[in-house]
């Protein structure tokens, strides 16, 4: 059985971002660029599938500007065995994304979607979802634990009132939690070999997609700055506080 994992370069999660001074975006100029989190315990995911023997092969997707490269040959070094690189320099929105996803899925005819349940850059938790109605898929979102067997998932997912077990067929559409695993350390000689392992570059328009933004962003800003708390003497003032100024009692 194939897998699909799509990738996302994102700024690195350790970096403090900075919003442009005329306020059109976020400044990535000489930032830290890598592997989404959330597609990285993806790839982690696929991988050991791979090694149980449950997979044959993990084929890493991404969409974006050539330097999307970088973070295909990361999961290659993680474990995927070839990768896909759908190269553009627009702006990609989540439903742009899903339908090059949606193509792919036609050409390769993965067996199983593995995907981060959201990028932190736009945090929208949307392309997942929007590939499986596209494809007209199974989904299961949130994924703390997969299993497969007798050409089913077993997906445990997060929900609010605790633990979810589904039953999916496969094909199917799979985003990640945190819980799901710990992705594996990456060593020198894996990022060595990764570098010999193939990988395609194609066009949106080779797959047929248009991936024009529907979406205008208007502006982006810094969140306000925190005020400075109050001390209260006693729960009786704390609840006259929260009637009196904050107004939510």
């Amino acid at each position: 059985m194939k897998v699909l994992v799509p990738v996302k370069r994102v700024v690195d999660y350790n970096v403090k971002v900075r919003v442009k001074s005329d306020g059109t975006g976020v400044d990535i100029a000489n930032v830290k660029m890598s592997m989404n989190p959330f597609d990285e315990i993806a790839v982690e995911e696929a991988v050991r599938l791979k090694e149980k023997g449950l997979v044959t092969e993990v084929v890493a997707v991404s969409c974006g500007v050539a330097q999307c490269q970088e973070t295909l040959r990361t999961a290659m070094a993680i474990g995927a065995d070839r990768a896909i690189l759908v190269e553009t320099d627009m702006e990609l929105q989540p439903l742009a994304v899903a339908k090059l996803l949606k193509a792919l899925v036609d050409k390769e005819q993965p067996g199983l979607i593995i995907l981060g349940k959201q990028a932190i850059d736009d945090d929208a938790n949307q392309t997942g979802q929007m590939l499986a109605a596209l494809a007209g898929l199974p989904q299961a979102t949130f994924a703390s634990k997969i299993e497969l067997a007798d050409g089913k998932a077993q997906v445990t997912r997060e929900v609010d009132g605790g633990l979810e077990t589904l039953s999916l067929s496969l094909p199917a559409v799979i985003t990640t939690d945190l819980r799901l695993n710990e992705p594996r350390y990456v060593t020198l000689p894996n990022i060595m070999k990764a570098k010999k392992k193939p990988l395609e570059n194609v066009k949106p328009a080779d797959l047929g997609v248009d991936v024009a933004p529907r979406l205008q962003t208007l502006k982006v800003s810094e969140p306000p700055q925190r005020g400075a708390g109050v001390k209260v003497a006693d729960v009786a003032t704390l609840v006259a506080k929260l009637k009196t100024e904050a107004k939510v009692l």
